[in-house]
């Protein structure tokens, strides 16, 4: 049965930070890019960072860099987003999902092979 499960979202202050993981299960996730998608409410799913599974290239949208750290560990067959410095408008269900090799990168919506279900990030004071 393969499987992406997202975990480590909640409620957290303006300022503050979360770690995300995505957890594979169900195949190897060595040779798989991994993006974190978000979907905030009201608006649609953005693609928001990725890192390739071929050369570990890293990709962020301009609303995330500088603030945001895409990370996988092939041993513990699982994807990170670390997220500091968070925005109220950062508010949002996460979603991680894989590709084949590299990063479809910024435009990689429709070229994922699975989906996590989500977790909810609340950014408030």
């Amino acid at each position: 049965q393969v499987q992406l499960v997202e975990s480590g979202g909640g409620l957290v202050q303006p300022g503050g930070s979360l770690r995300l993981s995505c957890a594979a299960s169900g195949f190897n996730l060595d040779h798989y890019a991994i993006a974190w998608f978000r979907q905030a409410p009201g608006k649609g799913r953005e693609e928001i960072s990725c890192i390739s599974g071929s050369d570990g290239s890293t990709y962020y949208t301009d609303s995330v860099k500088g603030r945001f750290a895409i990370s996988r560990d092939n041993a513990k067959n699982t994807g990170y987003l670390q997220m500091n410095s968070l925005k109220p408008e950062d508010t949002a269900v996460y979603y991680c999902a894989v590709e084949r090799l590299s990063c479809s990168w910024p435009e990689g919506y429709y070229g994922m092979d699975y989906w996590g279900e989500g977790t909810l990030v609340t950014v408030s004071a």
